[in-house]
């Protein structure tokens, strides 16, 4: 039977979910990608062995299990249609995906501009490990925009963006922000991981390359590890070779769960944005709660450039609670059932973590002026979600009222 949808290049995001990752008349009519558990690969010639060896095509062909086997170069491919990118590389966490991508493409001597309300992992990179390697690291406010060009030296050599940020949310001008740093010949870097591809493609907005955790919600079942870096083809090269040269590499188990968790990765987010804005608007009537940081809400700062960017939310978000003592927080969180304390997100469970921004300076960009929790919600029933809050916010009233007692 032949291909009667639309090509590669019209398809939409959903098409593409369901489809990408290679033909299953190429595997004799497997409609998964089998798993490749393979490290070893023979030839059966000397001519197909050094033909293998082509620098051209060392990334594109099987021939060694740390570069890649049919399972992992089938998510290669998938990853590369959902964000439209030239190709992907894969590495082991969200985290590898940062600090590698960062690697390839700065030297001794470069300047890096990097948003401050960046994921804390890699603010501790920039400090710990750049610096160490003569790297200057400048961390600019989320709401730069174009003004970046103001911050941009003549050894400038990468842009970083993580919109929304990690844990206050705001939203960036990418295609601004892109602009500024291509005019002087920049590469611009995003993060993704809180929308992804599918409801944020970074490259067609202006960044070279993307970078996400698919621990999160590319895989979608808290259950493996896993980050993605599609890139542009100038940006394609360093970063691939240097992900050889440091060894890393996927395990086709995780590539294989990956894959299974891009199916229906449509329908979770449709579903995750469901139940976070039901969540969020509950949240944000409630009078222990000062503000709820998600940008899909009408009142929050960065509501008009997620409309013009993005495609939906996802359901990951910031509540501030009013002024409260640190043991009824607590009690608040220790009692819940459904929210589990966790920092990860984007599986389909529901998870609540406390977070402090002035741990990390610069980071808290608005003011919190209470308690920050972070809150990412799960494909649990939005009605079960808010009566395990409601509980709690009652154990947070009657500690706070014993607190006050003294």
């Amino acid at each position: 039977m032949t291909d009667s949808v639309p090509g590669p290049a019209q398809r939409h995001l959903d098409t593409l979910l369901a489809h990408a990752g290679g033909n299953p008349f190429d595997r004799h009519g497997a409609v998964n990608p089998p798993i490749y558990r393979a490290s070893t690969i023979v030839f059966p010639t000397v001519a197909a062995w050094e033909a293998s060896r082509d620098p051209a095509r060392r990334f594109d062909v099987v021939r060694y299990g740390q570069l890649g086997t049919p399972t992992t170069f089938a998510l290669e491919e998938a990853v590369t249609a959902l964000e439209g990118a030239y190709r992907t590389a894969l590495v082991p966490s969200g985290l590898a995906a940062v600090t590698t991508t960062l690697l390839a493409l700065l030297k001794p001597g470069d300047h890096l501009l990097m948003v401050n309300t960046a994921y804390p992992p890699t603010r501790h990179f920039c400090e710990a490990v750049l610096g160490r390697f003569g790297i200057a690291t400048t961390w600019y406010d989320p709401g730069v925009g174009g003004g970046i060009s103001a911050l941009l030296r003549p050894e400038t050599r990468v842009v970083f963006v993580e919109s929304p940020g990690s844990f206050t949310f705001e939203v960036q001008d990418l295609p601004a922000i892109a602009a500024a740093a291509h005019a002087a010949g920049v590469i611009v870097v995003a993060d993704t991981s809180w929308a992804g591809p599918y409801l944020h493609r970074a490259l067609e907005h202006g960044a070279d390359v993307s970078v996400q955790a698919g621990t999160k919600y590319l895989a979608g079942h808290a259950d493996l590890m896993l980050g993605t870096i599609a890139t542009t083809e100038p940006c394609y090269l360093p970063i691939r070779t240097l992900v050889a040269e440091l060894g890393l590499c996927v395990s086709p188990d995780d590539a294989y769960l990956a894959l299974r968790g891009m199916r229906t990765l449509g329908v979770r987010m449709e579903r995750h944005q469901r139940n976070a804005l039901q969540v969020a608007t509950w949240l944000s009537n409630r009078a222990e709660v000062t503000r709820v940081l998600y940008p899909a809400l009408p009142d929050d700062p960065g509501y008009a450039l997620w409309r013009r960017d993005f495609r939906g939310a996802s359901g990951l978000f910031g509540v501030v609670l009013a002024p409260a003592p640190e043991a009824a927080v607590h009690a608040m969180l220790d009692g819940l059932t459904l929210f589990r304390l966790g920092v990860s997100f984007g599986g389909y469970e529901s998870l609540v973590v406390p977070v402090d921004p002035r741990l990390f300076p610069g980071m808290a960009t608005r003011h919190v002026e209470g308690p920050l929790l972070r809150l990412h919600v799960g494909l649990e029933d939005p009605a079960d979600l808010i009566a395990d809050l409601e509980e709690g916010f009652t154990r947070l009233r009657e500690r706070s009222a014993t607190e006050a007692a003294g």
